[in-house]
């Protein structure tokens, strides 16, 4: 007998770059069977700007992972960030009636704690549970079963701008593509790369990539903070092209290939060739020259993090430290260049919990793993329960109902 198995494909839709890829989910975990990189030209600061471009984009890298895992791909899950997203708390309470918390009790407390005044732009993306606490005992994670008189949640929830929405979800239909469901980056990166013991601890997740940098920070095993940076691994490229006068996709080049966020472990002896803007002869720069250029961008996006982390009030509560992520976490020395600017510990987060191709165990498919890890949680429910169960995105993928109601 075969074993049943769903393929789940998660498509990230950044700045620079659209990541795709395809998880084959069965009861003993996911296996990567395809990704795709294509470069991303219709997306600025995490928003669509030009949707033909990021068609097209979408389709390449459809196309190339229906090769590689020998599938035809009708839907995916896709990823949203950008600098509208928002997160509040809100609380919720309920009483309950036969004095024990039933599945409808949680269901109705939920429903209650979503029940806020929200602007018309506005949609929910995602609301995360973060504690129940039945008559005056809090801390509560499962409150099923449990004897009381009143229920109460407290949840984070996210929103983010409808026109982002919609023309990200345009952008998948025009692609032939069926959007599955919407997942907050920010969750999605987390799913891939942090250790539950971490979200437990508290610790925040820095996921830069190109145009924006991604927070998300984590106490008791829950988000309670999620921030988008204007700021990415995009402003240091062009910091390098403006400083050595070199084309952009040159000094995208050189920063991959001899970037290094610590002048002092670049030596000022050691040059390397460059092509200058026009059609003069290529020159030669130091490797500290270089390293100079962005050490100063890096320092200045560590500083609106460290900001951010401190009005985000759990700036002590971080125990376990930073998580970096995304393409530019790859950058010589920028670990190391955090752990001394921030003052706590910091790790490369790479994608784990998959078997398969070992290629997208890299930071930069971070979000496209965890969007297919997110969703294969509740495939998972659903093959262990022969169909029957519901999965995990029933109450956080509540824009799937607006996907009807929008189109």
């Amino acid at each position: 007998m075969s074993r049943r198995h769903k393929t789940i494909v998660g498509i990230d839709i950044g700045t620079t770059k659209i990541n795709a890829v395809a998880g084959e989910v069965d009861r003993d975990g996911i296996t990567i069977t395809g990704f795709s990189t294509q470069p991303s030209y219709g997306v600025k600061k995490g928003a669509i700007i030009n949707m033909d471009s990021t068609v097209d984009s979408i389709k390449k890298a459809v196309e190339e992972v229906e090769a590689m895992a020998g599938i035809d791909i009708h839907s995916a899950v896709v990823g949203m960030s950008g600098t509208h997203i928002k997160g509040m708390t809100s609380n919720g309470v309920v009483p309950l009636n036969t004095k024990e918390v039933k599945k409808t009790d949680i269901i109705n407390v939920l429903e209650a704690a979503k029940a806020v005044v929200i602007p018309t732009e506005r949609e929910v993306i995602q609301i995360v549970p973060q504690e129940f606490i039945v008559d005056d005992q809090d801390g509560i994670r499962e409150p099923l079963g449990m004897s009381g008189v009143r229920l109460e949640s407290r949840v984070y929830i996210i929103t983010g701008a409808v026109a982002a929405a919609q023309n990200t979800i345009r952008c998948m239909n025009r692609s032939g593509l069926k959007v599955q469901d919407i997942i907050l980056q920010h969750l999605a990166s987390a799913e891939a790369v942090l250790a539950d013991d971490e979200k437990e601890l508290g610790c925040a997740l820095v996921d830069i990539g190109g145009g924006t940098t991604d927070i998300a920070v984590f106490t008791q095993g829950s988000i309670r903070a999620c921030i988008v940076l204007p700021i990415g691994g995009n402003h240091i490229t062009s910091d390098i092209a403006i400083g050595l006068r070199t084309p952009l996709a040159e000094a995208e080049e050189i920063k991959r290939d001899f970037g290094n966020a610590c002048p002092e472990k670049a030596s000022c002896d050691e040059t390397i060739e460059i092509a200058c803007i026009g059609d003069r002869e290529r020159r030669a720069v130091s490797k500290n020259t270089l390293a100079q250029i962005i050490h100063a961008r890096v320092e200045e996006t560590l500083f609106l993090i460290q900001n951010e982390l401190a009005a985000s009030g759990y700036r002590e509560s971080l125990s376990a430290g930073i998580v970096m992520t995304g393409g530019t976490a790859l950058l010589n020395g920028i670990s190391d260049l955090a752990k001394d600017k921030l003052g706590m510990p910091v790790r490369i987060g790479y994608p784990s919990s998959i078997a398969g191709i070992n290629d997208v165990r890299s930071p930069m498919y971070a979000t496209a793993v965890g969007m297919v890890l997110f969703a294969a949680r509740g495939a998972v429910h659903e093959l262990r329960s022969n169909g029957t169960g519901k999965t995990l995105l029933d109450f956080g993928g509540k824009m799937k109902q607006w996907f009807v109601e929008a189109f």
